[in-house]
């Protein structure tokens, strides 16, 4: 029985991560960077000076504010950071849906933007990607209330190409459309090439993929300096101090280290295209990713059973089972020797189990 209280609190389905095992596995099941982060980081993190942690830190964030502007070559008042790239996604639920009209996204996607959607009682309409799991784009140049989308998407890993993405964008000029760029490092082209002709453009980005920080938990958006001062403004009306004294710091060695950061993302992408040939070779069936996880699924096993072999395995990947993805499993790209260990297990895994 329902107490008389609970009548007023707001519930929500909540978004369920990927699970976090403490044990020894090999962990293919969250898109995490198998490498570790820059050198910088660490020596960063080794002279942080604990005598300023009792005090606040700069609620504007500027060393990573400006630094983030000084690598991609806009003003610092384009650039807004938070708590990872799901806070700034969130802060910009809050700030910019707030018509009485559906936001559109994808039917396949980011599972999040429903959570917030409902969290924050924004309408909302699911656009079916096409049967090869891509977006189609004129679903989207109808009447609504704004637009988000993933580029490449999740967990597809499907990446659309520039021209599409603008296309979105200036069909949508009356509402605020926003491109998240999650994966973008792994990809192409960035919607970032078009913020200085769309006001009406967000792209967020995050530190947890490509720069191997999702713990410290960094992510920014880049826009025009109106929408940006829009999200500071919800920002300091909700939590002035977001951003911690030493992911501040670490944040802004990691930008600094550009060679690192490319290095980093050419091995990923290289294991990663080896990766779908072993996949292939067995038979396994993959949408053409641009991330850095691939999303596969094998005519001849079961998903959920193989998912359930790999974790008693120590080989943890992600499954939803969910409608039209449900004999899918998502591989995050390891290292090479985490890879071959998952190929070798397969291997072992289907000589025993051919129909």
């Amino acid at each position: 029985m329902m107490r008389t209280f609970e009548r007023n609190i707001r519930k929500v389905e909540p978004y369920v991560p990927g699970e976090q095992p403490q044990n020894k596995v090999i962990k293919l099941n969250t898109n995490e960077n198998p490498y570790p982060p820059c050198p910088g980081v660490t020596k960063a993190l080794e002279e942080l000076d604990t005598d300023r942690l009792r005090l606040y830190p700069d609620p504007t964030c500027a060393p990573l504010v400006n630094a983030l502007a000084d690598f991609y070559h806009v003003n610092p008042e384009q650039v807004f950071v938070g708590v990872g790239s799901d806070d700034v996604l969130s802060m910009c639920f809050l700030t910019f849906f707030n018509s009485q009209k559906p936001v559109l996204f994808p039917d396949i996607t980011y599972s999040f933007y429903k959570v917030w959607a409902e969290l924050y009682r924004i309408p909302y309409e699911c656009q079916k990607l096409d049967e090869d799991f891509r977006i189609v784009k004129e679903d989207y140049y109808r009447e609504n209330g704004g637009v988000i989308f993933p580029n490449p998407n999740a967990p597809t890993a499907i990446y659309e190409e520039l021209d599409v993405v603008e296309e979105i964008v200036r069909k949508n000029q009356d509402v605020i459309v926003i491109v998240d760029e999650a994966y973008i490092d792994f990809a192409g082209r960035s919607a970032l090439e078009l913020i200085d002709r769309y006001d009406n453009l967000v792209v967020v980005q995050t530190f947890s993929k490509a720069r191997s920080m999702a713990g410290m938990r960094i992510g920014y958006a880049i826009g025009s300096p109106l929408l940006i001062k829009y999200l500071n403004d919800a920002k300091y009306s909700f939590n002035s101090y977001t951003m911690n004294q030493a992911a501040l710091v670490c944040g802004v060695e990691s930008v600094r280290d550009r060679e690192y950061f490319e290095e980093g993302i050419r091995k990923i992408i290289e294991t990663r295209e080896w990766a779908k040939g072993r996949f292939a070779e067995l038979g396994f069936q993959c949408l053409d990713s641009s991330a850095n996880f691939i999303f596969a699924a094998h005519p001849a096993y079961d998903a959920k059973e193989l998912f359930e072999a790999l974790k008693e395995n120590g080989i943890y990947v992600r499954y939803w089972g969910s409608e039209r993805i449900e004999q899918y499993l998502r591989i995050t790209i390891g290292t090479r020797e985490e890879m071959e260990v998952l190929f070798r297990f397969l291997e072992n895994y289907m000589g025993r189990n051919r129909s």
